[in-house]
């Protein structure tokens, strides 16, 4: 297993596929990684030399935020909107969808088990 910004990669799977088990790389990110360190997106990790995984791991570092710093930035950005008291706060305090989906049909993910009312028989 290779540990790329503290994750333990899959070894058996191609670059930039094993590259997306990283919170914060999405395939966009993996394919650009490979172009700019050069290594083919068709190796697989386990076929990697030391000196490829080192040149990934030290891109990683330095141009994206990944894992405990993205889900602290994350985490931190709705406090603020909560501090706010805007718009997007307010739905974030009453577990509602925050970015203008509808509710009175959908939003059960995020809304939970639909809760029966007393008396509403019809």
């Amino acid at each position: 297993m290779a540990r790329i910004a503290g994750v333990n990669v899959p070894t058996n799977k191609r670059v930039h596929i094993a590259l997306t088990y990283v919170h914060g790389i999405g395939l966009t990110s993996s394919k650009n990684i490979c172009s700019k360190v050069g290594v083919s997106e068709d190796k697989r990790i386990n076929s990697l030399s030391e000196d490829e995984l080192t040149k990934i791991r030290d891109l990683i570092d330095t141009d994206y935020i990944v894992e405990g710093d993205l889900r602290r930035k994350t985490s931190m950005d709705i406090k603020r909107y909560l501090d706010l008291g805007c718009l997007r706060g307010l739905r974030h305090r009453k577990n509602l969808p925050v970015r203008g989906q509808r509710t009175h049909t959908n939003a059960r993910t995020r809304k939970g088990p639909a809760k029966a009312i007393a008396g509403k028989k019809k």
